[in-house]
Parts: C-alpha cells; structure tokens; sequence
C-alpha cells in the first residue's frame, strides 16, 4: 500500500498534519495504537498565546468550537493554571476569585469528580461553597459495576438526559451565582455543555475530572472525521513493528495488522506521542525511540532523570528525539531526509515550539509545510 505520507501517531499532532496535507491533495494514511493523549486532554491549549488564522480555520473547518481569553481555569484539585485558547465548554476567570458562592455538583456514586478538593480550593479564594449530589435513575443504571462509572459512560448518558440533570440542578440551586459540573457533557453533542449553561439560571463551569477526558475523545473524534472526509486513510488498532530504512531515508513500515502488506511512501511523519503512548520508552538505563531507533536527548545519569519533589517539573519530560532544524529527526547523528518528527515525541527538544498541545500544533504545520515544501514524487504502482 503506498501513499503521499504516512502519520505513525492519531493524535492532536498526527491529524492535524494529516488535515493539513490531505487539504492539499497529499494522500496520507494514520496508523494509530488507538489511545492517545487527547483522551487526557484537559481543554485548553498549552502554550498558545494566540490563535494563528490556521489553527482557527482548522478548528472551525473541524466543528470544533474555541473561544480565546487569556486568564485562569479551575483544575480538578482545586488550584488554578493559566489558560487562553481553549474549546468553548471550558470556561477561563480573569482572576481565581471568580463568584461569591458556589454550588459544586456531582454524580451520585461517581468518584472521579474531586468535590472536596474543589471546595478546599475555592473557599482558600474566598468562595463560600456547598456539596450537592445527583442521583438520577439514568446514571443509576450504570452504577452496578464501578468500573462502568467513568466519564465516557456518564457522558453517553448525558447526551440524552442533559435536560433532567439541568432540571435537577435547577431544584438544588439557592442563592449561588456559580455552579460547577463535571466535565461530561458532550461526547457525541458538541452543542450540549451550552445548551446546560443557557438552562441553568447561574454561571456554569464545567471542571475535569480523572481521564479518558470527554472533550478530548470529542476532539479526537472530529479531527479524525474531518481527516477521513478529506480522503484520508485512518487504520485504528494498529502498531507499527519495524521500518524500512536506505540510504537515509524510509521506504517503508511493517504494521502488526497489516502483516506482510507494507505502507510505502514519500514522507513519514512520527508522532507517537511521549512516555505515555509510548513513543518514548525507558529502561534502568536510557530512553530510547522504539520504531526508528532514532537518536534521544537524555541525561546520562538516572538520578538526574527526576526530581525527588514530585510537585517539581520532572527532568525526564523534557528528554525526546533529536531532531535538525527542518524537524528530521536524527540516527546516529545523522538527519533521516524524508521523516519528521513531531508533537510530545520531541520532548523538550524544541523550546521555540512550545509545550503541550500548542507543540503539537506548531510542529504538525511546520512538517506539513516541509513536506508540501519538498518535490512531488510520483506514486509507483
């Protein structure tokens, strides 16, 4: 099977440099494990001063709704990070003391929703808060196994039962201007999490709680259905087990579904994400880069690996592929011509990009245009 390029990674990386070159006529192909890490996406856009015309124009060509406003969003504990782009149903304060009184709602029987710890934190701001719980025969049904009480399967609910959640907040509200949700409206109605702020007769935010991330599943999914729309070839469940490597560039990839069936193309995109997808993986001795073997900035000496503090940044978050200006990525030194290397793979190899999804999104254009940049090759048959 031989494309224009192909994307190791399905990710905020992977699809965006997929869209950006099936946009242009570059048949692409995804090969994607399946999870990655916008199932842990907390809705905002790290590291993203201000929204390029592209990224907007690829948001809204993907039906996903964003709003720009620098200043600070409650996390699941309690504390408080900076934020500016972000999907719509996030909402950012200009400052963490952002209501007088607070209604903090919650599931009955759901325990990934830190109700307490919003409430610490909120009241240390100077918010008065109270504790409320929803106990609605919908959710209910769910709750006979703990293991299906998770924020997918509440959110599946929630796209057909937002109305009677809204009337029942609607009974607990007193005298609070603000009421906080969990994150779990929306999975498959991007329109609900507003359609349950214009119901509710007080500011709603909506505060994430333990992974798989809601809007990020949403994301995922309406970054993949505008990838396949424009003709691109997604192949889920799939894991890259070797590549093809001469004269220094790739020829190719084995796949473990595909078996004997090769993907051949022009270019090759990694984005297979970080420690946590493993597109880096470690052992007592080193990290190392599993499918190419690609050269992996790292400290020498383990104990320089973290950082005893574990509030502290972690020095291994910053270790990734090397990579030349261009973003090819290098083995033994040397520059691989047709591969590139994007997103949480570079670890903190290129400050100038950013972190989080703001890297992400830099690095998949800035491939994409290398790429769109190079000489068409025509396709063998």
């Amino acid at each position: 099977m031989r494309f224009d390029t192909v994307i190791i990674g399905g990710g905020l990386a992977g699809l965006t440099a997929g869209i950006c070159l099936q946009q242009e006529g570059r048949s692409c192909a995804i090969v994607s494990t399946g999870q990655n890490a916008l199932h842990f996406f907390s809705g905002s856009f790290e590291s993203v001063e201000a929204p390029t015309p592209r990224m907007s124009d690829l948001f809204t060509q993907a039906g996903i709704a964003v709003h720009y406003s620098p200043g600070v969003r409650l996390m699941p504990l309690g504390t408080f990070r900076p934020a500016a782009l972000s999907l719509s149903d996030v909402t950012l304060a200009e400052t963490p003391k952002f209501a007088r009184k607070v209604l903090i709602v919650n599931f009955l029987g759901y325990q990934d929703f830190f109700t307490t710890f919003l409430a610490d934190g909120l009241e240390r701001e100077g918010m008065s808060c109270r504790i409320a719980t929803l106990d609605l025969p919908e959710t209910g049904q769910i709750m006979s196994s703990p293991s299906e009480m998770r924020s997918v399967q509440i959110a599946r609910v929630m796209d057909r039962a937002w109305e009677k959640a809204v009337q029942e907040v609607r009974i607990l509200l007193k005298d609070e201007d603000t009421v906080i949700l969990p994150q779990v409206f929306g999975l498959n109605d991007s329109s609900v999490p507003e359609r349950v702020r214009q119901a509710i007769p007080a500011r709603v935010i909506f505060v994430g709680t333990l992974p798989p991330s809601v809007p990020g599943i949403r994301t995922q999914q309406l970054l993949k259905r505008r990838f396949e729309v424009l003709g691109g070839t997604y192949l889920s469940g799939d894991e890259v087990l070797q590549a093809h490597l001469h004269d220094g560039a790739v020829h190719s990839i084995v796949t473990r579904n595909l078996g004997s069936h090769y993907l051949e193309a022009d270019h090759f995109i990694l984005a297979s994400g970080g420690f946590f997808s493993k597109g880096l993986k470690s052992n007592p001795f080193q990290v190392s880069e599993p499918v190419f073997g690609l050269d992996v900035r790292q400290a020498g000496d383990r104990s320089a690996w973290y950082d005893p503090d574990f509030k502290a940044d972690q020095p291994y978050l910053q270790f990734g592929v090397e990579t030349d200006e261009a973003l090819h990525p290098l083995l033994g030194g040397r520059p691989v011509r047709n591969l590139y290397a994007i997103g949480s793979v570079l670890g903190g190899t290129r400050p100038e990009l950013g972190t989080g999804a703001g890297l992400a999104l830099r690095s998949a254009f800035a491939a994409a245009d290398g790429i769109l940049e190079s000489p068409v090759i025509p396709n063998e048959a």
